[in-house]
């Protein structure tokens, strides 16, 4: 007994699917080319254009789109949040997304030690919910702030605590599914299954009863064993457990539509051992003599993930570590101090380590687990060559971990490959980005070569294909190297009782696909675009889909504020990226630079930089935009605010260069007439509040209030077009900060402008002209060996930035060397003295391209030697240069506010200073807040004034 065949789905079956949904008073399931495209791949190397999603607001609606996807014959695909690196979450029918909505917690039971939640509740929302229970979700993997509970239990997930708390399986207690045949289940480990009237659930026993010996001798040998079915399950003497046997089966038998999951209660006292060995493989030979002391997570890697992160991230994302190649970090746990340091003793001395230490404290701890942390995305882009996941989590039993780590590396060269190694030494299971040649003729057949045989080397150990992102369309062809024809005639039987059409998530674990098909970066290779602007299409690969865009929560992260005030795919990094694939790809969007797909998934994009920082992958999205604005409108009519925003600092020049055209421009735009000049404009109507020009130029003003004679050191005070055209005082209070702390600032003689507005709006000729321009103003300054202090941030991070890539004169990377912001300056002179702001509260927004590209760091020296009590915002302010002022936007604009900006003000109540160097930040909380925030040099100045 196998499940039917099924084939894609048709158009008409998207009518009969359409018309069910109908029937039922649900929407019809989004065909949109551009929601197709957003959905046709996930973390994994494999793209399979959807044939529809949808997106069900409740329980009840996800059970009425199953069954109408079952009547209508149309393949369906349960996802969550996307982020596993196999492919289990695309397919060629219907993909249901629970992430957007199923999010409600409907209980937690303190005293049980268990939560009822909907499929799409994220882990790390889960685990904030159960805190202040004394409790949390055990299985944490990297993505735990974006993976979704049921896409866990999906694919078995485990992270590196599952050595302390155990699998997903582990931790599932009962389970709502709804089956292929449309069979309602509830499967509860607290019950007797096998006492089940189920005919579902009666066929499935008399199945395991038949084959229990099969199952004894091949299933559970190690934790770790996650691909193909965890059938250990079903054997009597583990309870006949259906519910856990159900983590791991990939939505291929069934769609959760309610979850019940264990909780744990953490061990109030953690501490880690940091032990160094000559090399990685060695640190792995340590397992048998580490897990005896019952650790609750045993991390390893190498120096080469080591020095990816420092070379990446900076020094100061790498604490000092023993001595050694290769590491492991453990973490133990306990209920007592005393025994919890007598553990630690004991482990260090029995470890065998060339070197280790007991780290005590709390931020090199959290450091140090961050490498681990960090690891997947950077190994990605780390290698001379793109880096992709396919043999990505093979485990083996932790007691011969060493022995195949060398075999692994070994394997790596004789297919002339490399990889960056590293994973969860304690269960056995290694992670590897490896630079297969996929974009390169014959590619796909060198990745095919490579995989199979990596697969037999797994499975001459013992081991398993994956070890916990399941085995999707990457690793289901494999299961036949380490399990019996019989053991996988076992899983199609499995399957036939379950769907017997062959309808839930086709292609995995049973009749797969081929490992090389649906391969996305050869068929994009093989494009006229890619052929055309190869740069570019290798760029908007490097976004792997791991999704830390789409995180539930931050931690200070700027990216990816429209992602976070809309929740639409499309408004994420990633979203964005895969938009810009298809793109490429030219089958699905094939307007090529001017699709409309391509330009819905942008217009949200504040442009922000947030990505370049904080995406694992380096993504810039705001530069792609760039790329694809400047390409899409080459030779034809821009839209208005192009010319208005994009060509700003051309009018300020012209207004600020006609006595008395300032104070008209003003008025104009303080009066109703403003309303037309928005319209003329393709401004935002409901944006109240309009820029003031200055009364004339401020560099004009600053250079003759500069008094003659001063002596000091040198320093040019780079004002760029926003600084001298608009109202502000930011250019003389720098200049008097400067002259109070030893310095003799001069002012730049002719008009030097970074390009900004036109970078922004992909005006990318213009850029390269204004760029080249202030090259000639400012280099020779930058010759002499005279900083140059900015006062606008987003101009500043031009020059660390876009100008590096649009300019190629080396003349820009000596400027940019050369270009500092205030704080950078004055951190690092020991003659500079800050006032005291003692007792006050401050509420500082970094402008979003400081925090992103240049760092906020020296700023946060500044005032922490100040006394001041400082709320650092971490997102961006909402109006980011043109973005908040063009039409449509202005409600996502308040949305991002929102975010973060406006309830840090309103918590820090009306005494609290407003901090905020760019120029958009004051004014959007001018418009939004109705308060007014100063720069940095303002407050000095301000505060200097008042201590003297």
């Amino acid at each position: 007994m196998s499940p039917t065949k099924t084939a894609a789905a048709s158009p008409d079956a998207l009518g009969g699917l359409n018309r069910r949904l109908a029937s039922a008073g649900l929407s019809e399931a989004d065909d949109s080319t551009l929601v197709r495209a957003l959905y046709s791949s996930d973390a994994s190397i494999y793209r399979i254009p959807p044939l529809a999603v949808a997106h069900p607001r409740s329980a009840d609606e996800l059970a009425a789109i199953v069954d109408a996807a079952r009547r209508a014959g149309v393949p369906l695909t349960a996802r969550g949040a996307g982020t596993s690196c196999a492919g289990n979450a695309i397919g060629p029918g219907l993909v249901v997304d629970t992430a957007r909505h199923l999010r409600t917690i409907h209980a937690i039971d303190a005293d049980a030690r268990v939560a009822v939640i909907d499929p799409g509740v994220v882990q790390a929302d889960l685990t904030a919910a159960a805190l202040p229970h004394g409790l949390r979700y055990g299985p944490d993997p990297s993505t735990a702030n974006r993976c979704t509970v049921g896409g866990m239990i999906g694919n078995n997930a485990c992270g590196p605590r599952a050595l302390g708390y155990g699998r997903a399986s582990d931790n599932v207690v009962a389970l709502d599914v709804i089956t292929g045949t449309g069979e309602r289940l509830n499967l509860d480990s607290r019950t007797d299954s096998s006492l089940s009237d189920s005919p579902t659930i009666r066929s499935l026993a008399a199945l395991v009863d038949a084959n229990a010996d099969l199952i004894r001798r091949e299933f559970g040998h190690f934790s770790r064993q996650v691909s193909g079915m965890s059938l250990e399950w079903l054997l009597p003497e583990n309870g006949f457990d259906v519910a856990k046997f159900f983590a791991g089966t990939e939505g291929t038998l069934g769609v959760i539509t309610r979850a019940t999951v264990r909780l744990v209660a953490d061990a109030p006292h953690k501490t880690m051992l940091a032990l160094g060995y000559p090399t990685m493989p060695d640190a792995a030979d340590a397992m048998p003599t580490i897990l005896p002391f019952s650790p609750t997570a045993v991390e390893g890697m190498d120096r080469r993930i080591v020095e990816v992160v420092r070379r990446k991230l900076g020094e100061s994302a790498v604490p000092d570590l023993p001595r050694g190649e290769g590491w492991v970090f453990v973490e133990l746990a306990d209920d007592d101090p005393g025994r919890l340091s007598e553990r630690a003793d004991a482990l260090l001395a029995a470890s065998g380590c060339l070197d280790g230490r007991v780290v005590t404290d709390p931020e090199i701890t959290k450091a140090l687990w961050q490498i681990r942390s960090d690891g997947a995305g950077l190994a990605g882009v780390s290698l001379d060559a793109p880096a992709y996941a396919g043999w990505e989590d093979a485990a083996v039993p932790p007691a011969r971990l060493g022995d195949y780590l060398r075999d692994f590396d070994a394997l790596l060269v004789e297919h002339g490959l490399h990889g960056l190694p590293y994973g969860h030494f304690g269960d056995g299971c290694v992670h590897c980005r490896i630079d297969f040649p996929l974009t390169s003729p014959g590619g796909a057949d060198a990745y095919r070569a490579f995989i199979l045989d990596a697969a037999r080397l797994a499975a001459s150990y013992g081991g398993s294909m994956s070890g916990e992102h399941g085995d999707g369309r990457a690793r289901s062809e494999l299961l036949p190297l380490m399990y019996s024809p019989e053991a996988i005639a076992l899983f199609a039987q499995i399957k036939a009782i379950f769907d017997p059409g062959n309808l839930l998530n086709p292609g995995v674990l049973v009749d797969p696909a081929p490992l090389d098909a649906d391969l996305r970066a050869p068929a994009a290779s093989r494009t006229a675009l890619w052929a055309s602007d190869r740069q570019f299409a290798e760029d908007v690969h490097r976004c792997t889909g791991v999704g830390k865009c789409v995180a539930s929560e931050r931690a200070g992260d700027v990216m990816c504020p429209s992602f976070q005030a809309t929740r639409n795919e499309k408004d994420s990094t990633r979203g964005r990226a895969r938009v810009l694939q298809e793109m490429i790809n030219g089958t699905l969007v094939t307007d090529g630079w001017r699709s409309r797909e391509v330009h819905e998934a942008l217009d949200l994009c504040l442009s922000c930089k947030g990505c370049s920082r904080d995406c694992p992958t380096g993504t810039d999205m705001a530069a792609y935009k760039s790329h694809v604005l400047h390409r899409a409108f080459a030779g034809r009519l821009r839209p208005r605010s192009h010319y208005a925003l994009g060509w700003l600092p051309r009018w300020g020049r012209l207004v600020s260069s006609v006595p008395g055209l300032p104070w008209l421009s003003n008025l104009v735009l303080q009066s109703p007439l403003s309303g037309l000049v928005k319209r003329v404009a393709g401004l935002d109507p409901a944006r109240a509040g309009m820029p003031r020009f200055a009364s004339g130029s401020n560099i004009a003003r600053a250079r003759r209030g500069l008094a003659s004679g001063v002596s000091g050191k040198p320093v040019l005070v780079w004002v760029d077009s926003f600084s001298d055209a608009f109202e502000s005082d930011a250019v003389a209070a720098t200049i008097a900060v400067l002259l109070d702390a030893g310095y003799s600032p001069s002012i730049q003689q002719r008009k030097a402008c970074c390009g900004l507005t036109w970078i922004s709006t992909g005006q990318l000729d213009g850029a390269v002209r204004e760029l080249r321009n202030a090259v000639e103003v400012l280099h020779p300054y930058v010759a002499a060996g005279i900083p140059i202090v900015g006062t606008e941030p987003s101009c500043l991070s031009v020059w660390r930035s876009d100008a590096l890539d649009l300019v190629d004169d080396p003349r820009v990377r000596e400027v940019a060397r050369g270009t500092f912001t205030l704080a950078e300056l004055l951190v690092r002179d020991p003659d500079f003295a800050m006032p005291s702001l003692a007792g006050h509260t401050i509420v500082a927004q970094p402008h979003c391209h400081q925090a992103s590209v240049i760092g906020w760091d020296a700023d946060a020296a500044l005032l922490r030697r100040s006394g001041a009590s400082v709320v650092k915002v971490g997102g961006c302010c909402g109006l980011a240069g043109n973005f908040g002022m063009e039409h449509g936007h202005y409600e996502t604009s308040v949305a991002v506010a929102e975010n973060e900006l406006l309830p840090a003000i309103r918590a820090a109540g009306p005494d609290a200073i407003l901090l905020a160097d760019g120029f958009s930040c004051r004014t959007q909380i001018h418009d939004l807040a109705r308060r007014e925030a100063m720069t940095l040099a303002e407050l000095i100045v301000t505060h200097t004034t008042v201590s003297a």
